[in-house]
């Protein structure tokens, strides 16, 4: 598909035109929409990002769009907005990228902060899974298919930190499930785990990027 057909493409499908990339020394993914939340603190000393968390969130449950997860995240949230409010209104919780149904990509802690996303968590005997590693939202629920935008763009925040930071090189990619089995089921069987390492795959004929 040539670049204007892809621009057409995108157009019809209202996805936002986003050219991201990673602004160095910063930890902003540049072209992503900047919110910084005050849900987050510094790594442990030594520690870098070497997972990346996939979640599933929307606000209210099963509804999409409006600025609900924004407000959870900055911790504005009105309790009386909805009946399911007023139970989560008061947490602090975090997660470094948001990717809206649209495909539009969020922004709320630097990736050399650690957001407040996995709680109580493990991944392969290793604890706390906050401290080292990436969270990345995607609107949606557990039993909804998650939309073609979301797993492009997905596909693209994943390859950009790939090449910006070295210790997610070869970082495994989980759901929250994987590191809190049993307290939570996010991102859900609706999300395509083929459909994003297919997208994730090194295309024929060309070079594999090189390592930073």
């Amino acid at each position: 598909m040539s670049a204007p057909a892809r621009a057409a493409t995108r157009k019809r499908a209202g996805i936002p035109r986003q050219r991201l990339g990673l602004e160095p020394g910063n930890g902003l993914l540049r072209g992503a929409r900047q919110l910084p939340s005050p849900n987050c603190d510094d790594r442990p000393g030594g520690v870098a990002p070497e997972l990346v968390v996939i979640h599933g969130i929307s606000l209210p449950p099963g509804k999409f769009g409006g600025p609900h997860i924004d407000h959870l995240f900055t911790n504005v949230l009105d309790p009386a907005g909805h009946d399911y409010f007023r139970d989560i209104a008061g947490l602090k919780v975090s997660s470094h990228f948001l990717i809206r149904r649209t495909g539009e990509v969020v922004q709320y802690v630097p990736l050399h902060r650690r957001a407040w996303h996995a709680g109580k968590s493990s991944y392969r005997g290793r604890h706390q899974c906050n401290d080292f590693s990436v969270g990345i939202e995607l609107e949606g629920t557990d039993d909804q298919p998650y939309s073609s935008a979301q797993y492009r763009r997905l596909a693209t925040v994943i390859r950009v930190l790939r090449r910006g930071v070295p210790s997610l090189v070869a970082a495994p990619i989980v759901g929250h499930s994987d590191v809190a089995p049993g307290r939570k089921t996010d991102p859900g069987p609706a999300f395509d785990w083929q459909r994003l390492h297919g997208l994730l795959a090194p295309r024929r004929g060309r070079r594999p990027a090189r390592k930073p």
